[in-house]
């Protein structure tokens, strides 16, 4: 074992040099973690790589730590001159141990806008240092400044008066379209980090919000980016009907399809569709009719808000017949029945033909469970596994809004029927005192 200061600072820079050239040899790495070793027992590297796995042994973290965390600090206070390459492997070996320390990813800030890092590279040392420590705040701070620097480069400036004026030259064509294939390759990538730091941690409230962010800043009006969201996190809140922060992202994104489609009705009542019918159905994912397409385009905004209550509704039902006593079930339905009920009510001036939302910032506003203060919607998505069994698997006949009729959706008296249904057969005493409660609620708030 090393006890002098010099023999610290050889084996401290051997293993850091032992990391980078770890992630040279093997650039598909996806997780990190800590190998117990109290101590150093044979004389070998401490950073293990096995397949597409880092491990650091232990012993050497306490020599690692301070070591890197010492040598940054010298650097910021201008005590210590370090090169940008030392900076990277410095930073990128701290993170890994401790992404909490701000420091670092600040610096790996003024790497990034010298050109000396590239984004998607410090998102992908973000995404590591997540498998290890899924709520590192620091950690997912960082990642959405990346990502608004991202957007920025996407977007050059003036791209959009030169469209306007007809003067886009091929190249900017091709520019344009690799950018934006980009920005699509990170969001999905972001919905995956999401999906896998929220599966490693429940009720990972820093993944969800994140997740939420991403949606509202990188997919903003995109109802197919909204509708296969509440399509694939169908299998991960099957998965897990005990976390709330699930169960809540899908109410963020019934609330925002509701807000889009409420936009895009009024869009199409006002002519602006009428010449181009084919991208709202593409966005909503229907089929269109053989007749005429804004025809088709006004039956699917129809139905669309019904059936997707009457979809949320019938998993709801699902799960907690199949899982009772779980109180976020309950609170689940509680939350959609809620909002079900105030866009029915706000909707019912807009004549029998068009149950559309006519009052979309009056609902979203307000329609906020009084009973569920405090637990705001927030986000996460999971790879969708095709699956034809009852308890969260879709098809993709199940994954598009459907054209038809519409099914009946729910009302006080079916909420009742299922209520009375749920205590004439339940066995656990949760489930019992879950379903009284809701039916004292129906009859205090929603009865009034």
């Amino acid at each position: 074992m090393a006890e002098s200061e010099e023999e610290v600072d050889v084996l401290v820079q051997r293993v850091v040099k032992d990391i980078t050239n770890a992630f040279k040899r093997n650039p598909n790495i996806d997780e990190i973690g800590l190998i117990p070793c109290p101590e150093a027992r044979y004389n070998r590297s401490p950073i293990v790589l096995v397949e597409n796995k880092l491990g650091v042994e232990s012993w050497c973290v306490k020599f690692l730590l301070p070591y890197v965390h010492n040598k940054l600090l010298l650097y910021r206070q201008r005590k210590q001159w370090l090169d940008r390459e030392v900076l990277v492997d410095i930073t990128c070996t701290l993170l890994l141990l401790n992404p909490d320390f701000t420091t670092a990813w600040n610096v790996r800030k003024e790497l990034l806008q010298c050109g000396v890092l590239n984004p998607e590279k410090d998102l992908y040392l973000g995404k590591l240092a997540l498998t290890k420590y899924p709520k590192s705040p620091e950690t997912w701070i960082h990642r959405r400044w990346v990502l608004q620097m991202l957007q920025k480069e996407c977007s050059p400036a003036g791209s959009g008066q030169k469209e306007q004026q007809g003067q886009v030259e091929p190249q900017g064509e091709a520019e344009r379209s690799w950018h934006t294939e980009r920005l699509q390759r990170v969001l999905q990538e972001e919905m995956r980090v999401c999906a896998d730091a929220a599966g490693r941690y429940p009720s990972n409230y820093n993944a969800w919000s994140h997740r939420i962010w991403v949606l509202q800043h990188m997919a903003k009006g995109n109802l197919k980016i909204l509708h296969d969201e509440l399509s694939s996190t169908r299998l991960w809140v099957s998965m897990h009907v005990s976390d709330h922060s699930g169960f809540h992202y899908r109410q963020f994104l019934l609330k925002s399809l509701l807000g889009e489609l409420g936009q895009s009705w009024e869009r199409l009542q006002s002519g602006a569709l009428n010449l181009s019918p084919l991208p709202l159905a593409d966005a909503l994912q229907v089929h269109r009719s053989n007749g005429d397409g804004t025809a088709g385009a006004a039956d699917d905004h129809a139905s669309a808000v019904p059936q997707l209550f009457h979809e949320e509704m019938e998993l709801c039902t699902d799960l907690i017949e199949s899982y009772p006593g779980h109180e976020t079930l309950w609170c689940h339905r509680r939350h959609v029945f809620y909002l079900w009920h105030h866009w029915r009510k706000n909707s019912q001036g807009t004549g029998p033909q068009s149950p559309v939302l006519t009052h979309t910032a009056a609902l979203l506003s307000e329609a906020s469970d009084p009973h569920n203060e405090g637990r705001s919607s927030q986000a996460m998505d999971v790879d969708c596994v095709p699956d034809s069994s009852k308890h969260g698997g879709y098809t993709q006949n199940t994954k598009r809004l459907k054209r038809g009729p519409v099914p009946p959706c729910p009302g006080l008296p079916s909420e009742h029927l299922f209520v009375s249904r749920i205590l004439s057969s339940c066995r656990s005493p949760e489930q019992g005192r879950f379903a009284n409660a809701y039916r004292k609620w129906l009859d205090s708030v929603i009865g009034q």
